[in-house]
């Protein structure tokens, strides 16, 4: 990969971040390419045994079969499924930007390239006072978009990318995330083109319902620079 790792956001929460982020971890393990993963704060833990147990991050960590401490890849996990700063506040704790940097850079540093996941939407509260869209800007990496087809999208699409522009960064492309059964509608069908007419980002892939070849979306990321 030409650049040091991707950034995956979604337009909101729920839309495939981390099935995304698994598939393309695991495409990149089966190029022969050393990836590593992060999710910097998971809520909505799960309680067992008294500990919290991260389901996103514990799936990045299995596709990308890194063997990695769990406290790098998730430095932060909380139990209410709320923004990071919002669950945090609530456990009585504070996230710390530099806490994240630094496991990324330890990890960065080992691996050939990371996947880093975000939480929610890029505008979603990390601290009280930095968003996901700061900590993208200070990784450094080109931000990967994951949208829904369905109705809506569009205006979550282009608010998003509307956001990354803002700040001048880098965006990678943008990931359609089919999360249904169901045959495309209509506004399944035209809304992606007009997404990738209105904000000039091209759409390099669709992942479709139990779709766990993710290779061709991992190829056109191997051709940033």
């Amino acid at each position: 990969m030409m650049v040091p790792g991707i950034f995956i956001a979604g337009t909101d929460t729920g839309v495939g971040k981390t099935y995304v982020g698994a598939g393309l971890a695991g495409a990149l393990r089966e190029q022969g390419i050393d990836v590593g993963v992060m999710k910097p704060a998971e809520t909505g833990c799960l309680l067992r045994n008294g500990v919290l147990v991260p389901r996103d991050a514990l799936k990045l960590i299995k596709a990308g079969r890194v063997d990695d401490p769990l406290d790098l890849v998730n430095p932060y996990r909380f139990r209410d499924p709320l923004a990071p700063a919002i669950a945090a506040a609530r456990a009585g704790k504070r996230i710390e930007i530099r806490k994240i940097v630094s496991a990324y850079r330890i990890l960065a540093r080992k691996h050939t390239c990371m996947l880093v996941e975000g939480a929610g939407g890029i505008m979603v509260p990390l601290t009280n006072n930095r968003q996901y869209l700061d900590l993208a800007g200070i990784l450094r990496l080109p931000v990967l978009i994951v949208a829904r087809p369905g109705l809506g999208t569009i205006n979550h699409t282009l608010l998003t990318v509307m956001a990354l522009r803002s700040r001048r960064l880098p965006i990678a492309g943008i990931v359609i995330s089919h999360r249904s059964k169901k045959s495309p509608g209509l506004a399944e069908r035209t809304s992606p083109p007009a997404i990738e007419r209105l904000s000039g980002v091209p759409v390099i892939g669709h992942v479709t319902y139990g779709r766990k070849d993710l290779t061709s979306i991992m190829k056109c990321l191997l051709t940033l620079k």
